[in-house]
């Protein structure tokens, strides 16, 4: 597909723009074919093998920049068997013998957790070998998921190559309703656009009111921007995004916009008091529909967690919920990094949780990608606050997976059947 934009002597640039100008050095536009310097690289357990194969067979086990490298382990954390045991020592003897700095064993989060928490600045160009890289674009970074090779190589030299992509403007509106997440706002995209409508494109979202929308829901619709097949997806730094590093590093960073004239494919607004309590129904994540259109459907087990939706707003929402009850399905909660676990704790979520009869434990991928720590049986259906539910994801391919929100999830938990907080409270 090819889209028209008009560029004149005095069009500025988009924050898409601005970024790849600064990352290679010269002013690019739309369409362009560069190559770029990233300032953070990354990998996790279950991809960072591949990354290292790539590299020794190349015979290049270098890195350019130690302290551009960020590696944790995350997917299969604690290694459920014995594979995956060899492969996390394996990557402890690559991060030991080339003193990596930033390595994060088992116990201390998601890759795109900790990125958020500990690295990733507005404007930064962010590299990592796993799709949901587009996380980072939260703090208004241009982040974007890459194969082993590609990432080997941007390990290796400190640079890649890409296709500046189309930028698009979402405008959000307004303030969201009661229990209405930034995961509905996730799905509402979908359901406007379809999972394939962004392709070679970057979306850049405009909050009217900053403090209307968080920085866990900015992460959790960053998050799902590859579900919507997006080059990237970022939020337009404001102060929300200033606040949010300052509290978590104690430092200010530097803010970068994009210029008033900036011209873009389209311009999308979303009004989010019109926005509904919404779940992706089987077995495609643009498969949109009111919770009220799936309402009473029983459910065998619920997951709240993973680098969508396992951070402490997530948390406050479900233990709000299940306060003072008890839940009728299986419930696994896993919170995004052990500083949102001990956040969660100090608050006293967890004890709600765990009391409600919920299973807890933090830093790990597990249920989301059906690698451990809850797989779906055959014909059980499954209420994840994840990111995908195509066949397969969760465990077993006769298993049927809806996604939601929080409040949803939690809601459902607590009837054993889908419900909205509604329901409940």
């Amino acid at each position: 597909m090819v889209y028209l934009i008009d560029r004149g002597d005095k069009m500025g640039k988009t924050l898409t723009e601005k970024i790849l100008s600064r990352g290679s050095g010269k002013s690019v536009s739309p369409g362009d074919v560069i190559e770029t310097n990233v300032d953070i690289v990354a990998f996790h357990d279950l991809t960072g093998y591949h990354v290292i194969e790539v590299m020794e067979r190349a015979n290049m086990l270098k890195i350019h920049d130690t302290n551009s490298l960020v590696i944790a382990f995350d997917h299969l954390a604690p290694p459920p068997d014995v594979r995956s045991a060899e492969i996390q020592q394996y990557i402890r003897g690559f991060a030991k013998a080339l003193k990596i700095r930033n390595f994060h064993d088992v116990g201390y989060g998601i890759l795109h957790q900790i990125l958020l928490e500990k690295y990733v600045l507005p404007g930064h160009i962010v590299i990592a070998a796993d799709s949901h890289t587009t996380t980072s674009g939260a703090l208004g970074a241009f982040s974007q998921g890459m194969g082993a090779s590609d990432v080997a190589a941007t390990i290796i030299t400190g640079k890649t190559w890409m296709t500046v992509p189309y930028p698009f403007k979402i405008v959000l509106s307004g303030r969201l309703g009661n229990w209405v997440t930034g995961k509905d706002v996730a799905l509402e995209i979908l359901r406007v656009f379809k999972a394939d409508y962004f392709n070679g494109m970057a979306i850049e979202v405009f909050i009217e009111e900053p403090k209307s929308f968080p920085m866990d829901y900015r992460a959790t619709v960053a998050n799902m921007g590859i579900e919507m097949n997006a080059d990237a997806l970022m939020f337009v730094p404001d102060e929300i995004t200033i606040n949010y590093i300052t509290d978590m590093r104690g430092l200010m960073p530097k803010a970068i916009s994009p210029d008033n004239d900036a011209e873009y494919v389209d311009v999308y607004t979303i009004e989010l008091d019109k926005v509904d309590l919404l779940v992706s129904a089987p077995h495609s994540v643009d498969n949109v529909k009111s919770v009220r259109e799936v309402s009473s459907i029983d459910v065998d087990y619920v997951f709240i967690g993973s680098c969508t939706n396992g951070r402490l707003s997530d948390l406050e929402i479900a233990a709000k919920i299940v306060k003072g009850r008890k839940v009728k399905t299986r419930c696994i909660v896993i919170p995004a990094s052990w500083s949102i676990f001990r956040k969660a704790m100090e608050l006293g979520y967890i004890q709600t949780l765990v009391e409600a009869g919920c299973i807890v434990t933090y830093g790990t991928c597990g249920p989301c990608i059906g690698g451990h720590f809850g797989i779906a049986a055959p014909n059980e259906v499954v209420v994840s606050t994840s990111n995908r539910n195509f066949i397969g994801r969760m465990g077993s391919s006769q298993a049927k997976i809806y996604l939601s929100g929080p409040s949803i999830a939690a809601a459902t938990a607590v009837l054993g059947k889908i419900a909205e907080p509604g329901d409940v409270i």
